[in-house]
């Protein structure tokens, strides 16, 4: 089983930068389907961007313009450059399986990298 472990966020202001990273434990050339989640205090979890092997991206609508997702099978590896971040930015944010996040009631979730934008 192929864990993931989340790095980069931080805090930051309205305005900047930040990369995201998705280490694997294993290989993800398999996996068809990343993807990358946030979730902010009391609400509910959202999918961010997702990247399939072929390199087809999709964007949630809030992001679209600011986040790019990308990934590098060879390092077993995803990656979310945020830029132009906003304070409503502020939230959780995890990787997954995209397979895994369209299960109704899946909540095997990493510990996340908390990303903070001030204004």
């Amino acid at each position: 089983q192929v864990q993931l472990v989340e790095s980069g966020g931080g805090l930051v202001q309205a305005g900047g930068s930040l990369r995201l990273s998705c280490a694997a434990s294993g290989a993800i050339s398999s996996i068809n389907a990343m993807g990358w989640y946030r979730q902010a205090p009391g609400k509910q979890r959202e999918l961010v961007a997702t990247i399939t092997n072929d390199g087809t991206t999709n964007y949630a609508d809030s992001v679209k313009g600011r986040f790019t997702i990308s990934r590098d099978n060879a390092k077993n590896t995803v990656y979310l450059q945020m830029n132009s971040l906003k304070p409503e930015d502020t939230a959780v944010y995890y990787c997954n399986q995209r397979k895994l996040g369209l299960i109704r009631g899946y909540n095997y979730w990493g510990q996340g990298t908390q990303v903070t934008v001030s204004s």
